[in-house]
């Protein structure tokens, strides 16, 4: 983990219900610091809690004694999982190139997520996946994750083919209800140049989660595509390996249209159904950490009564 890395709030969409010892407001009453409601004084509560202002009123209303406590929302520990893609595309950027790094900005906003979970005194888990592997990579959430991956075959009917990419990650965790319950953050680290459907998504709301995409693009020829009609350059293939391309006229405004009606495709897709990804398209870490911050702003912002 990077040394004093930046962290950033984790902003619920919901309540929690976990374990007393976290820093974020749950739904249970119990120790915390976000005020539930009150009631009348009863033998053996906590001095502490009697709300004088109150109590001082009501006194004066009943002409008799009386105490008023207050109530508090429990806080709860946040649990979170980092899904990490580690496909072919998401390794194809060499360092000497002047491009986004995905699998670097990938490691970096990982990071930074572990640091501010482990901020707010959560657990921390992670699922490493490739494209169409049997296998993944999984950490069950606990306190100061370590990434120590086990191997685990991802359970299918015989002859069925497996499901890849992200919906297949998703899948996985559904199987595993007990470590991923309602309300964990699920920070899903990908290009999403192949993401899944709609229903994949809706599915992974319907159960609860906190889904965070987080959208890991090169903004020259992800985002978009150069002008580089009938200049010979090294493409490299999603399988590895580079060669010599040249491309015809129009050819480049092709693909230009093409990955930005993707990118608005995913976008719009997304929004529709209230999910806010990150979006990164630098590896260096101020400008990964801003993304987050935006991102928690932007779900305070929201979660404010107005």
């Amino acid at each position: 983990m990077i040394t004093g890395s930046p962290t950033f709030p984790l902003v619920s969409r919901r309540r929690l219900h976990g374990l007393a010892f976290g820093a974020m407001h749950g739904a249970r009453r119990g120790t915390g610091s976000d005020v539930s409601g009150s009631r009348r004084y009863l033998p053996g509560d906590d001095p502490d809690r009697i709300d004088w202002a109150a109590s001082a009123r009501l006194s004066a209303a009943t002409g008799t004694d009386e105490f008023i406590v207050r109530e508090h929302f429990a806080d709860e520990a946040p649990r979170a999982v980092t899904v990490l893609d580690r496909s072919p595309p998401m390794l194809l950027s060499a360092p000497e190139l002047p491009w986004l790094q995905k699998a670097e900005a990938a490691r970096i906003a990982r990071e930074i997520i572990d640091a501010s979970v482990t901020e707010a005194r959560g657990l921390i888990g992670s699922l490493e996946f490739a494209t169409a592997a049997d296998t993944v990579g999984w950490s069950p959430p606990a306190s100061g994750g370590s990434h120590e991956l086990e191997e685990h075959v991802v359970p299918r009917a015989p002859g069925e083919q497996p499901t890849i990419g992200v919906a297949g990650a998703l899948e996985f965790l559904a199987l595993h209800r007990r470590a991923v319950p309602s309300a964990c953050f699920v920070f899903i680290l990908s290009d999403f140049l192949a993401p899944p459907s709609l229903e994949t998504w809706e599915d992974a709301l319907d159960r609860g989660w906190e889904v965070v995409p987080v959208v890991i693009q090169d903004p020259v020829w992800e985002h978009s595509f150069p002008d580089i009609d009938g200049i010979l350059v090294p493409l490299r293939a999603s399988t590895g390996g580079t060669r010599l391309v040249r491309l015809r006229r129009g050819e480049s405004a092709d693909r230009r249209e093409s990955h930005e009606e993707r990118r608005r495709l995913l976008l719009s897709g997304l929004g529709s159904l209230g999910i806010e990804p990150v979006l990164v398209s630098s590896s260096a870490i101020d400008a990964i950490f801003e993304s987050f911050a935006s991102w928690s702003a932007e779900r305070q912002s929201a979660s404010s009564p107005a």
